[in-house]
């Protein structure tokens, strides 16, 4: 913590800190919005908590800055609750536990909350400094951005008065974002009928582990492996081969992160025991060949267990287990338009087994809508095939980019006035709440960026000082050059 507290710019830091040591997963967030309402009111500033939850801080102008466009700073109060498997940590209760690591900050065994944490506390220390020039600002802290962006959706028109919206949610320092993809989520349910255990079966716990999971936007291009995945390759060939029967099965536990663990209860004939055991050493092998250079710390657990007493029917087992397998996963599409920007994509985020229902959930991404929706017919197409239930809720726009943007210009200036280069002008494979904003606010200028954060979603999340420093001046000179109204 002390040395935490000593890095540069001290104020933003700070308030980091704090943030770091109030839990606010996503739908627990009535602590940090307590916490950012009284930082309001102490500093004397008008602080309203609008019908979903978001909060809205105004501070008006410096003397001689009245008469520039109103600026609106916006990052989003809560985080993704990651942890460790071996890491004893409650997000509801507990504090995080950050620390330094050379040029990084990092968290002990659990994600970082610098997304989107760093946004938050720059924008609180931009309101609680006495010394910066800017034109009017309000600060939107928005709710639940993680698993529904129920903040952004629930944004009324009118609340807010300022042109120019920067969003603070973005992880590479140095680009400046101007578009995102939307998304939606597909839930699939499959009902199953709980069997009698079958003659002379032998039960085993398979756990798929090691692997490094992450942001299912921002990291899906690199390759990771889907636990989900990998879990259902191996019972799909074992039914088949080794008469292998499913019990239960859960694996992930976020939409938006990539599934890093899986496990499953299954069992076989006991007189087909040894080759299925040596099957599952010969597919640990062959997938970790297969990714040995993204997920270097893959494995395969199988364990001896005692027999549950109710196993899932054969058909829907078979049904679940060809689903899966054909789902599609991973990278759909690249774009055309943006060289090496993910288009189109899917993580095949959670799978559970429980009280006779199989539920899969999946979160797709498009910057192009007849994409998305050619995806959702894809993936509705497979379920329904394998007898499943499924529908498609959650659904949010993208952000069409706007290259002629008056803040975009503005703040290539002052980035090449300040760093001496040009920003990276790029658009996100994630869902930033710029899109939702946007079509309440069509009006409002947006412009998305932040400093360099490393595996978001992850307990593995990390963020740069360096950067974060630069994240500020560029802040800051910023909101010296807004444009006049």
């Amino acid at each position: 913590m002390s040395k935490l507290l000593t890095l540069k710019p001290e104020s933003l830091w700070k308030y980091f800190y704090e943030l770091t040591q109030i839990p606010r997963p996503s739908k627990h967030e009535e602590i940090v919005s307590e916490y950012v309402v009284n930082f309001g009111k102490e500093h004397g500033l008008e602080t309203i908590v609008d019908e979903v939850g978001n909060v809205i801080i105004r501070k008006p102008a410096t003397p001689g800055m009245e008469n520039r466009k109103g600026v609106i700073l916006q990052a989003h109060l809560d985080m993704v609750p990651q942890k460790n498997e071996d890491t004893k940590h409650d997000f509801v209760k507990d504090p995080l536990k950050p620390y330094v690591d050379g040029d990084w900050v990092k968290a002990e065994g659990t994600t970082l909350g610098s997304d989107n944490g760093i946004g938050v506390a720059a924008a609180m220390a931009v309101l609680a400094a006495k010394d910066l020039k800017h034109g009017p600002v309000e600060a939107l802290f928005t709710i639940d951005e993680e698993t529904g962006m129920t903040g952004a959706f629930g944004l009324k028109p009118g609340v807010l008065h300022g042109d120019i919206l920067l969003n603070m949610d973005s992880e590479d320092e140095g680009e400046l974002y101007i578009g995102c993809a939307g998304g939606t989520n597909a839930n699939a349910t499959f009902n199953y009928t709980e069997v009698a255990a079958p003659a002379g079966i032998e039960a085993f716990k398979l756990d798929v582990k090691g692997l490094k999971g992450g942001h299912s936007g921002l990291d899906i291009p690199l390759g990771r492996g889907n636990s989900n995945k990998i879990l259902t390759r191996l019972m799909w060939v074992a039914e088949r081969e080794f008469g292998l029967r499913l019990a239960s099965i859960t694996g992930g536990s976020l939409r938006n992160a990539i599934p890093r663990e899986s496990s499953a209860v299954v069992g076989v004939p006991s007189a087909n025991k040894g080759a299925f055991l040596n099957y599952v050493k010969v597919l640990t092998e062959i997938v970790r060949k297969e990714l040995s250079a993204t997920e270097p710390d893959l494995t395969i657990l199988v364990d001896p267990i005692a027999t549950p007493s109710s196993w899932i029917d054969e058909k829907t087992q078979h049904n679940l287990l060809n689903a899966i397998y054909a789902c599609p996963n991973g990278v759909i599409r690249m774009s055309n338009e943006m060289p090496g920007l993910v288009e189109t994509s899917t993580n095949l985020a959670i799978v559970k087994s429980a009280n006779g229902e199989i539920k899969i959930q999946c979160l797709l991404r498009s910057s192009v809508d007849s994409a998305k929706f050619d995806l959702e017919q894809m993936i509705q197409s497979v379920f329904e095939l394998a007898g499943a239930r499924i529908f498609f809720d959650g659904q949010y726009q993208g952000w069409k980019p706007n290259p002629e943007s008056a803040i975009l210009k503005a703040m290539q200036d002052v980035y090449q006035k300040k760093f001496g280069k040009v920003p990276e002008i790029r658009a996100i494979h994630a869902g930033l709440e710029c899109g939702i904003l946007g079509g309440a606010y069509p009006n409002w200028d947006m412009i998305s960026f932040g400093p360099t954060i490393r595996f978001p979603h992850s307990p593995d999340e990390k963020v740069n000082i360096s950067t974060v420093e630069k994240f500020w001046y560029f802040l800051v000179e910023t909101l010296k050059d807004i444009p006049v109204k």
